[in-house]
C-alpha cells in the first residue's frame, strides 16, 4: 500500500518530477490526491509542493510546467503559489513553507521550510501524506505522521497537538468533523476533546467558511453525523443556536414529546435516498425549527406544537441571512416546504377531499413531489404498523393528486379570470372588491364548484359582481 507509482501513472508527474530535476528542487504531490487515491475515491486536484529555490520555488516549476504543456499559469505571488489545468487536472503549486500563528488571527507568518515543515503545517495526519516526483524518489510514500496507519484506522488526528493545531487556525474543528462525516471515519479522542476546549474560537472564522464545510457535510451519505458531532464538541450552539435549541425532552405528569433533535436527524438521513437535491436536505433539516417557539402543555392532549410550521418558515429568512446560505429562490423553496410540510400529513389522516388535494397543488406547485418525500421521510415512529398506515395514506393522497392533476390542471393554474378584466369590465378602478371576487374565483375552482375553465369562471365574476352591486361598464 505504501508505492504511490499506480498513483502516478500519467505522463504529467514524471514530467513534473523531471522540471524539478532540472531546477534542483524537490517535488512531492501532497494532501488529497494522496489520501483520495488510498481510498479509491475520484479526484482531479493535485497539490505538489517544491521544497528549494525560495517561496517562488513553485512557482517557477508551475511556469516551466505551462510553457512545456501550452497552459495559462495563474499566479498568486502574494500566497507564493500557482494554478493551472492539464488535461484533466487542475494543479495547484506552492512552496514547502513553515507557519507560525498569532492569537487574534488564522492568517499564519508564512517562512520557507523543508518538507516535514509542510507536512507539519497540515490539518490532518490523512492529509498530510507525499509522493516524491524526483528521478531518485518517485512514487516513494512520504508519511512521518503515520496518516497511513490512521487511514487503515479510520482516523481523524492531527500531526501536531490538537490544541495547537485548532487554536491556530479553528476551521479545522469543523474539518475535522466534514472529513469524519465524508468519510465515516471516527475523530480520535484526544483530537475531538480539543475540539471541545478550543470550540469558543470558531467565532474568529467567517460564517462563508463555516458554510462551505457545512455544504460538504449536507451532501455526504450520512449528513446527521456531522450534525450530532457538532452538538457533541459544543460547536452547534456557537454558529446554529436555533438548532441546538430542538434538543432535549420535557415531561409533565409522565408524558414527554419526542427529542425533535434526534427526530429532525432522522429526517434528514430518511430523506438522503431519495434527494441529492441539497436544498430538500435543507427543508428537512430545518422543517421543525419553529417548534421551540411554539412547545406548549395542554392538560387534554398533552405537549402541543401548535403552528409550528408558520413560525418555523418565518425563521428560514433570518438563518439563511445568518448561515450565510443564498437568499433567492433556493430560500423561497426551504420556506415554502416548512411551511407546508403538515399539510400532506394532515391529509392522510383525514379523508382525502378533491378540494383539499386542489389546494395542496395549488400551493406546492412543482414542488409537490418534493414535499410530499419530505413528508414520507418525516414519519420516524418505531411504531411500524403506524409507518405502514401512515404512507398507504401517503400513496393515497399521491393517487389522489395524479387524479385531480389529469382532470382538473391546478398545479401553478392562475385563475382564468384576472383583475384586469374585473375593472374592465365594471369600469372599477384597483380597490377591495376586485380582490374579493379575484379571491371567490379561485376558491371556487378549488373547492370544485366550478371547473377551472374561463366560461365558467366569467359567469361567476358576473353573478359575485351583481351582489357587490356592479354594473357593466358602458362600452
Amino acid at each position: 500500500m505504501g508505492n504511490g507509482n499506480r498513483a502516478l501513472s500519467d505522463p504529467l508527474f514524471r514530467r513534473i518530477g523531471a522540471i524539478a530535476d532540472r531546477r534542483g528542487v524537490q517535488a512531492y504531490a501532497i494532501g488529497g490526491f494522496v489520501r483520495d487515491y488510498y481510498l479509491m475515491r475520484p479526484c482531479t486536484d493535485i497539490d505538489i509542493v517544491v521544497v528549494g529555490g525560495g517561496t517562488g520555488g513553485g512557482i517557477a516549476v508551475a511556469e516551466e510546467l505551462g510553457r512545456e504543456v501550452k497552459s495559462k499559469v495563474n499566479v498568486f505571488r502574494n500566497f507564493g503559489t500557482a494554478m493551472l489545468r492539464v488535461g484533466k487536472w487542475e494543479v495547484e503549486f506552492v512552496g514547502a513553507r513553515r507557519e507560525s500563528y498569532r492569537a487574534d488571527s488564522r492568517k499564519p507568518i508564512v517562512e520557507d521550510g523543508t518538507m516535514e515543515d509542510d507536512q507539519r503545517r497540515r490539518d490532518f495526519t490523512i492529509n498530510a501524506m507525499a509522493f516524491g516526483l524526483n528521478a531518485d524518489n518517485f512514487g516513494r510514500l512520504v508519511d512521518p505522521f503515520e496518516g497511513m496507519e490512521d487511514m487503515e484506522a479510520q482516523l481523524i488526528r492531527t500531526p501536531l497537538d490538537p490544541d495547537t493545531t485548532f487554536s491556530d487556525d479553528p476551521l479545522r474543528m469543523v474539518r475535522a468533523i466534514r472529513f469524519a462525516t465524508q468519510l465515516d471515519f471516527r475523530i480520535e479522542s484526544e483530537t475531538f476533546a480539543a475540539i471541545r476546549r478550543n470550540r469558543e474560537r470558531i467565532k474568529i472564522i467567517s460564517r462563508e467558511r463555516i458554510a462551505a464545510e457545512v455544504e460538504k457535510i449536507m451532501r455526504s451519505p450520512r449528513p446527521s453525523k456531522g450534525w450530532r458531532l457538532f452538538d457533541e464538541s459544543g460547536l452547534l450552539e456557537l454558529f446554529f443556536p436555533q438548532l441546538s435549541k430542538l434538543k432535549g425532552v420535557d415531561t409533565v405528569r409522565g408524558r414527554a414529546h419526542k427529542d425533535n433533535f434526534i427526530h429532525t436527524l432522522k429526517v434528514l438521513d430518511n430523506i438522503v435516498p431519495h434527494a441529492d437535491n441539497l436544498w430538500l436536505r435543507w427543508a428537512a433539516l430545518l422543517h421543525d425549527i419553529g417548534k421551540p417557539r411554539t412547545k406548549a402543555w395542554d392538560e387534554r392532549v398533552g405537549w402541543t406544537f401548535h403552528g409550528h410550521e408558520v413560525v418555523g418558515s418565518k425563521m428560514i429568512p433570518g438563518i439563511f441571512r445568518e448561515q450565510k446560505l443564498p437568499m433567492d429562490e433556493r430560500m423561497k423553496y426551504v420556506q415554502k416546504l416548512v411551511f407546508l410540510h403538515l399539510r400532506p400529513i394532515i391529509l392522510s389522516e383525514d379523508e382525502v377531499t378533491d378540494s383539499a388535494v386542489r389546494r395542496l397543488l395549488f400551493e406546492a406547485g412543482d414542488d409537490v413531489e418534493d414535499l410530499m418525500t419530505l413528508c414520507e421521510a418525516d414519519i420516524t415512529s418505531g411504531n411500524d404498523a403506524k409507518v405502514r398506515r401512515y404512507l398507504a395514506n401517503f400513496a393515497l393522497v399521491r393517487r389522489k393528486m395524479k387524479e385531480i392533476e389529469e382532470k382538473d390542471h391546478i398545479r401553478n393554474f392562475q385563475p382564468p379570470i384576472t383583475g384586469e378584466i374585473i375593472m374592465e369590465t365594471y369600469g372599477i378602478p384597483p380597490c377591495r372588491t376586485v380582490g374579493v371576487i379575484k379571491e371567490q374565483i379561485k376558491n371556487a375552482i378549488l373547492d370544485g364548484e366550478i371547473p377551472n375553465e374561463y366560461d365558467a369562471a366569467y359567469a361567476l365574476m358576473e353573478k359575485l359582481a351583481a351582489e357587490e352591486g356592479l354594473t357593466p361598464a358602458s362600452r
